[in-house]
């Protein structure tokens, strides 16, 4: 077990593509925790959508060995985590078990909106920052105009930035050497009561439930008897170990270390992120002040396509929640879906991950409703409610106002695309509240914009008008008053309530249109004609028409009088306005996907 001085803890935190996970594959080389043999592109990335996608969804935590040009053997404990926006959260949780970062530049692209939003996040934990300039052996790598950008942010001295790159593994050694010098080895009493810091847990079907923690006093020995303060469940831990590649199981783990523990336990409520673990014999006072919970920004309903597979997707949701504590649902029905889930998630971007991995992961095939954000309305009866669900909404004779989340977006970009990018964010409602030059080829802007407008397509709507050069980040901020309507989907006069949404008044018709459109398109034709309209409330604001396929009652008809067809297609016509009132028209899943993607494009 190695000395508290002797033991560094740190994460990786950088904007979406600036080269975390390939910086971490190199010093995972340098300290061979890894043979060559087994090194790959993304080592730490283990799933498969996270190569597919180039992206880090979950963070990773693993060990290295480190001898210093001081002769001491160091052992570091390091947590590569996420750059995407949608998962905030996970950096949050590894920022709070560690005592410095790694600030990772791109020196081609310079400082983004997440490098800053991560940057703030690790100095409220009082994390020892190490800036480091990546990519410097690009050929378009403005080295010393991101430096400065770089000073003005973290007030560093020059010679304090290391420049690396984590393709040819320049910098390596001089990182590895700081990270002994200027991050604080872990603060704690080793004599103390156990008190342990979950930071991220994990499913094994062989196994149950695994959980990673960090040690912030006292030790922890294999068979110990443990309590969670959360739950107050006690265990016996069969096993207790460190992370590296795999698993390795250790007898006892001491003040400062970052490890796992394995309890047995199969049913995985019982386990929650941001939990404290102690000793029943000589327990800890009180539990870690960890992060505080989880907000969902976006809800949308997920509903098996089987409705016998509702039990297996609570499953797979539950074990998905264990490896992404984001992740909220709660059960709910719907008329034309039948019995799902609702689910909260952090962004779109995370909703589609989720829905993925459900697929991969579960085999669960599953339909998503029209994603949404929660509202808050208050009855002309003064009575306050949340609304998670259009169908929420009260009548609007008895509504008096309807509030909705507003956010603080903050978007960097070049001067050239300042233009387009004001008119995106002035189209979705956004007041501009801030515009400040970072250096004369930067500019931030601050926009106060409603939730609901960035949930579709802003993501991707900005970076094509930025040519992928604005960055995006956003905070929440308040509830405000909103001239909010119910849109409904009607087929054949009955409403589709998996496709009802909440919108502002001024665009209800122009997103009525288009869905109508979208779904002529989409839906099959039957035997009679199919009525698609967008209403509010009792009004109808936008309508398409399929017409009904028409079978050639005639064709057996030849020659003889034409009161003969004349008969036939009267029968026809009373047989497809009597199919009219008795068929339903079904929506098949690719339907509420294409509608889904429609957004407000």
């Amino acid at each position: 077990m190695p000395a508290m001085k002797n033991i560094r803890n740190f994460c990786v935190i950088a904007h979406i593509d600036h080269g975390k996970s390939t910086l971490s594959d190199r010093l995972l080389e340098a300290t061979k925790t890894i043979s060559e043999r087994d090194m790959m592109a993304q080592t730490l990335d283990d799933m498969d959508l996270e190569r597919e996608r180039g992206i880090t969804i979950k963070s990773h935590a693993i060990q290295m060995y480190y001898n210093h040009t001081d002769g001491q053997r160091y052992t570091f404990n390091m947590i590569d985590t996420p750059g995407h926006v949608d998962f905030s959260y996970e950096v949050s949780r590894s920022i709070a078990a560690c005592e410095g970062a790694l600030l990772l530049v791109d020196s081609t692209q310079g400082i983004q909106a997440q490098t800053i939003s991560n940057l703030y996040l690790a100095i409220e934990h009082d994390l020892e920052i190490i800036p480091i300039l990546n990519k410097v052996d690009m050929e378009n790598a403005m080295i010393e105009e991101v430096a400065d950008q770089i000073i003005e942010m973290i007030g560093c001295k020059k010679e304090e930035i290391i420049l690396a790159s984590g393709k040819t593994g320049i910098g390596v050694p001089e990182i590895l050497a700081a990270v002994v010098d200027r991050i604080p080895a872990p603060k704690g009493d080793p004599n103390g009561p156990l008190q342990a810091l979950i930071f991220d847990s994990v499913f094994n079907s062989f196994r149950g439930v695994i959980a990673y923690y960090r040690i912030m006093n006292g030790s922890i020995n294999k068979n110990d008897k443990v309590r969670f303060f959360n739950t107050g469940k006690e265990y016996i831990a069969d096993e207790v170990g460190i992370l590296q590649m795999n698993l390795m199981p250790k007898p006892t783990l001491g003040c400062g270390d970052v490890g796992y523990i394995v309890t047995g336990i199969k049913i995985s409520k019982e386990i929650k992120v941001g939990d404290t673990i102690t000793q029943v014999i000589n327990p800890a006072s009180e539990a870690i002040h960890g992060f505080e919970d989880v907000k969902p920004m976006v809800f949308a309903g997920i509903y098996p396509v089987d409705s016998d597979d509702y039990e297996d997707l609570r499953d797979s949701l539950e074990k998905l929640q264990l490896n992404d504590a984001s992740l909220v649902f709660e059960p709910e029905t719907s008329a034309a879906l039948g019995f799902g889930f609702r689910c909260g998630f952090l962004g779109m971007l995370h909703l589609e991950i989720i829905q993925e991995r459900l697929s991969r992961e579960f085999d669960q095939e599953v339909i998503t409703t029209v994603p949404n954000v929660s509202y808050f309305a208050k009855t002309t009866r003064g009575i306050e409610m949340a609304v998670n669900t259009p169908n929420d909404l009260p009548d609007p004779t008895n509504l008096d106002y309807v509030k909705e989340p507003y956010i603080r977006a903050q978007i960097i970009t070049k001067p050239e695309y300042i233009g387009s990018i004001m008119s995106l964010c002035l189209d979705k409602r956004g007041i501009l509240t801030k515009q400040y030059y970072i250096t004369p080829t930067r500019i931030e802007l601050s926009f106060e914009m409603p939730l609901a407008e960035i949930v579709f397509d802003f993501y991707d709507r900005l970076k094509s008008i930025s040519r992928g050069y604005a960055s995006f980040d956003y905070s929440p901020l308040d509830y405000r008053e909103s001239d909010l309507v119910k849109l409904d989907i009607r087929l054949n006069g009955d409403p589709v309530d998996a496709l009802s949404a909440l919108v502002h008044r001024t665009k209800a018709e122009n997103f009525g249109r288009k869905v109508c459109a979208k779904l002529k398109e989409l839906l099959p034709k039957q035997q009679f004609v199919i009525a698609i309209q967008a209403s509010i409330g009792a009004k109808i604001i936008a309508r398409e028409t399929i017409s009904a396929m028409r079978k050639d009652v005639t064709a057996k008809c030849y020659g003889g009088d034409i009161s003969r067809k004349r008969k036939l297609l009267e029968k026809q016509k009373e047989g497809k306005k009597k199919m009219r009132q008795i068929g339903s028209v079904e929506v098949p899943q690719k339907a509420f996907l294409e509608v889904l993607k429609l957004g407000d494009s």
